[in-house]
C-alpha cells in the first residue's frame, strides 16, 4: 500500500514506515504528529483511488523526527573577459518525518 501526498506544494510517494524529508516546518518539534490531508492517490493491493484533485476522507500521519540542512549547492556566476566572478552557496532546511499511518477511509 502506498500513497501520493502533497506537503507544502511538494508531492511525494510514501509507504508506512518510510522516512521522508519534507519542506521545513518551523513550528513542529521532534515527537509531534503532522497530518497530511492532501492525498492525491492511494494504491492498495487490489485497487487504486485517484483523487480529483484529492481523495476525500483520506489522510497520512507523519511523526516528526527532527530538522536538518541539506548538502550545499554552489552557485557560480562568471562573465568572460570582464574579471567578474561570484561564488555563493545555499543549504536548504528540511524536516525529517516517518510515515506512521495511511488512512484510506
Amino acid at each position: 500500500m502506498y500513497a501520493v501526498i502533497e506537503v507544502k506544494s511538494r508531492q511525494m510517494v510514501v509507504r508506512e514506515g518510510d522516512v521522508v524529508r519534507i519542506p521545513y516546518h518551523e513550528d513542529m518539534e521532534a515527537g509531534k504528529t503532522l497530518k497530511a490531508d492532501r492525498v492525491l492517490l492511494i494504491r492498495t493491493d487490489k485497487k487504486a483511488k485517484i483523487g480529483t484533485p484529492e481523495v476525500s476522507g483520506a489522510s497520512v500521519s507523519l511523526e516528526i523526527l527532527g530538522h536538518g540542512r541539506d548538502r550545499k549547492v554552489t552557485v557560480v556566476k562568471k562573465k568572460r573577459r570582464k574579471n567578474y566572478r561570484r561564488i555563493t552557496g545555499h543549504r536548504q532546511q528540511y524536516t525529517e518525518a516517518v510515515v506512521t499511518e495511511i488512512d484510506a477511509a
